[in-house]
């Protein structure tokens, strides 16, 4: 890998730089911002580096919502109050962590490690699955939108489409593969808990979201942020809308995700054994036509 193709100076007048040659020259390697890692990169390229409005500090006024859902099935009025939490943490916020959800702290601690197994192997073997085919099932590459985003993003993705028809198993990398089927099992039953949750929020039934298929797909993003030279130059996720019905957030212990709150952009702390849910744009849109429907 050159490194030497990317131009590093901040500095470089807009003559020295022809952004289109970069973007493909960085994505021919195959190797992502990890390859440029474990090349020796000591400055960011200039394709990462992103506008100075960009970055903000976190708000510590506000409380992240933490909802447990132990014993949401067992006991009807721990289970109200569950649904209350949920309605307005979803109304407030759009985001909440849930702990006591059903899955094992092994089981989450096993999926970041063999997500780091699969980005800390030899570039060689990573290479076979990098694609920016998104009509695969299974695709590893550095940033989805290399080519349109006014600047590149400090992470490398693996994105599998697990559900309704996941990929034979033969096509997911041996570093994580039994891992990632079990947790995509678990998951899902997730989902189906978060999903009659929501639905009773919302007044209805707990199998209605279930019912319209809010829960038949299932598509899963592995995230990697390699340690940065200038980390005060670029980002590892810029602010973003999720287009989907419901994400579940597995945060490594570093940290660093941001949600937007009440216009201040607010530290989402790591909790050990915990999920963020974020409720997806897609999901705000079809709640609000139920509000629309019952109260109207």
């Amino acid at each position: 890998m050159v490194v030497t193709s990317f131009s590093e100076s901040p500095m470089a007048t807009q003559a020295d730089y022809d952004r289109l040659s970069e973007l493909k020259a960085f994505d021919e390697t195959k190797a992502g911002v990890k390859g440029l890692v474990d090349a020796g990169v000591s400055q960011v390229p200039r394709i990462f580096i992103q506008p100075p409005d960009d970055f903000t500090t976190g708000d510590t006024e506000f409380s992240f919502p933490v909802i447990d859902l132990q014993d949401m099935n067992t006991d009807p009025d721990r289970r109200k109050e569950i649904v209350d939490m949920v309605r307005d943490a979803s109304e407030t916020w759009g985001f909440f962590n849930v702990v006591n959800h059903g899955i094992s702290v092994t089981v989450l601690e096993e999926m970041k490690n063999g997500v780091r197994r699969f980005y800390e192997q030899d570039t060689e073997v990573k290479k076979q699955y990098y694609s920016r085919d998104l009509e695969r099932k299974v695709v590893y590459n550095s940033n989805f939108d290399l080519y349109k985003a006014p600047a590149a993003n400090w992470r490398d993705t693996f994105y599998f489409l697990m559900a309704p028809q996941p990929p034979d198993p033969q096509e997911l990398p041996p570093a994580f593969r039994d891992i990632l089927i079990e947790y995509k099992d678990e998951v899902m039953k997730l989902g189906f808990k978060l999903l009659e949750l929501i639905s009773e929020a919302l007044g209805l039934k707990a199998n209605h979201l279930k019912d319209m298929d809010c829960a038949e797909g299932l598509a899963m993003l592995c995230h990697y942020y390699p340690a940065c030279p200038q980390p005060e130059l670029t980002m590892g996720t810029t602010k973003h809308a999720d287009n989907d019905f419901l994400t579940v957030l597995l945060q490594d212990e570093i940290g660093g995700l941001q949600v937007l709150h009440q216009d201040q952009w607010v530290d989402v702390s790591p909790m050990p054994g915990a999920l963020v849910i974020n409720i997806g744009d897609l999901l705000q849109v079809n709640s609000m036509y139920y509000v629309l429907h019952y109260f109207v």
